[in-house]
C-alpha cells in the first residue's frame, strides 16, 4: 500500500487536490492496478469535481485530405507504405468542408474537427486550412485540426485564423514508440505540442491502446501527458481499430476492463481535461461504453466515420445516451 498511499489513497473524495504535473509512471501504474470498484470511485469523484457527470461533449471529425501519408505509423490505413485499399485524395474545398460542418451542427455537434493525412503541412495548404477554420468558426462551432507536425510560425498562423484546438497524439509511451513509428521521433511530437501551446491554441493529445503495449507503457504515456506544464484540454483515448494491410492487423485485442481502467486513470490524473472516448467505439458494447463514461469519459465523436474507420451510427448513439440519461455538453 505504500505506493497507493503516496498518491492519496486516504484522501476523502470531497477533497479537491491541486492539479499535479509531476506524475511518475510508477504512480500511474499503481492506479491502474487498484481494485476496479475503488478505481471507478476515485475516477467518478474526480470527474464530478470538474464536470456534470451526465453531459458529454459531441464532436464530428472529417477527413479533409485522405491517404498518401509518407509516415509509417503501424496502425494507420492512410500510410502510403501499406496496401489497405485506400486511395489518396486531394484536399477538400472550403465549400465542401463548410457544407459538412453545417450538417454536423444540425446533428448536434458543437466541435468540428478536420484531419489531413500529412507528415506536416505545406504553407500553401496551411493557408487553405486556415480559411476553413475561419469559416467553421463563423458557423458558431469550436474548431480543431490535426495536420501532423507544425512549426512555430504555422501554429501562429492557425491561431490567427481562430483555431480552438490542435490534435497531435503521443500515441504510446516513449519506450514503445519505436515499435509503432520510425519516421518521426517522440521529441518531434512534444515539440509540436510546445508550438501549439505557445501559440495559445488548446491542446488535444492522447494515445492509442491495444497496440501490443504493456500496462507500464500505458502508464508511462498517461504520466507524460499528466506531467506536461499544462494538461491537454482534450485527451482522446483510442482503442486500436485493426485494418487489413496494416502491420497491427491481427494484434491481440485489449481486455475491455483494461481500456476502462486507462480512461479512469486519465480522468484521475488530468481531472480538468475533457477525456474523449474516441476510436474503436464501433467495436465496443453498450456496456463497455457505459463503464467508460462512468470512468470519466465525457466526449465522443458522432457520425458514421472517423477519418477512414467506422464509428457508431447516430441512431445507436442517441439510443445509448437516452438509456444512460446523457445529454450533450453545451458549447
Amino acid at each position: 500500500m505504500e505506493t497507493v498511499e503516496a498518491i492519496g489513497a486516504d484522501a476523502p473524495p470531497s477533497a479537491a487536490p491541486m492539479l499535479r504535473h509531476d506524475w511518475s509512471a510508477a504512480e500511474v501504474e499503481a492506479l491502474l492496478a487498484l481494485p476496479f470498484a475503488e478505481l471507478m470511485f476515485r475516477a467518478q469523484s474526480a470527474h464530478r469535481r470538474h464536470f456534470d457527470p451526465n453531459q458529454v461533449q459531441m464532436s464530428t471529425l472529417l477527413s479533409i485530405k485522405t491517404g498518401g501519408c509518407p509516415e509509417d505509423c503501424a496502425y494507420c490505413p492512410q500510410s502510403a507504405r501499406y496496401d489497405t485499399g485506400l486511395e489518396a485524395g486531394k484536399l477538400m474545398s472550403r465549400d465542401e468542408v463548410l457544407a459538412e460542418a453545417r450538417r454536423a451542427r444540425e446533428a448536434g455537434a458543437t466541435r468540428y474537427c478536420m484531419g489531413a493525412a500529412w507528415r506536416s503541412p505545406k504553407d500553401r495548404d496551411l493557408e487553405a486550412v486556415a480559411d476553413m477554420v475561419t469559416g467553421v468558426k463563423a458557423l458558431g462551432m469550436e474548431t480543431c485540426v490535426t495536420l501532423g507536425m507544425l512549426s512555430a510560425p504555422q501554429a501562429e498562423r492557425l491561431a490567427d485564423a481562430g483555431l480552438d484546438y490542435y490534435n497531435h497524439n503521443l500515441d504510446t509511451s516513449e519506450s514503445f514508440y519505436g515499435e509503432i513509428i520510425t519516421t518521426r521521433t517522440y521529441q518531434d511530437r512534444l515539440e509540436t505540442l510546445g508550438h501549439v501551446r505557445d501559440a495559445g491554441i488548446n491542446v488535444c493529445c492522447g494515445g492509442i491502446v491495444g497496440m501490443g503495449e504493456s500496462r507500464r507503457d500505458r502508464a508511462d504515456m498517461i504520466a507524460t501527458l499528466a506531467s506536461l506544464p499544462s494538461h491537454p484540454e482534450s485527451v482522446p483515448i483510442n482503442m486500436l481499430v485493426q485494418v487489413e494491410g496494416t502491420p497491427l492487423n491481427g494484434a491481440d485485442a485489449l481486455d475491455p476492463f483494461e481500456f476502462v481502467r486507462t480512461v479512469a486513470v486519465a480522468r484521475i490524473t488530468m481531472p480538468g481535461s475533457v477525456v474523449r472516448l474516441s476510436a474503436g467505439r464501433e467495436q465496443m458494447s453498450d456496456e463497455m461504453q457505459a463503464l467508460a463514461f462512468l470512468a470519466g469519459a465525457n466526449s465522443v465523436f458522432v457520425g458514421p466515420e472517423l477519418l477512414t474507420t467506422p464509428n457508431p451510427e447516430r441512431e445507436r448513439d442517441s439510443q445509448l445516451f437516452a438509456r444512460l440519461g446523457i445529454m450533450p455538453m453545451p458549447a
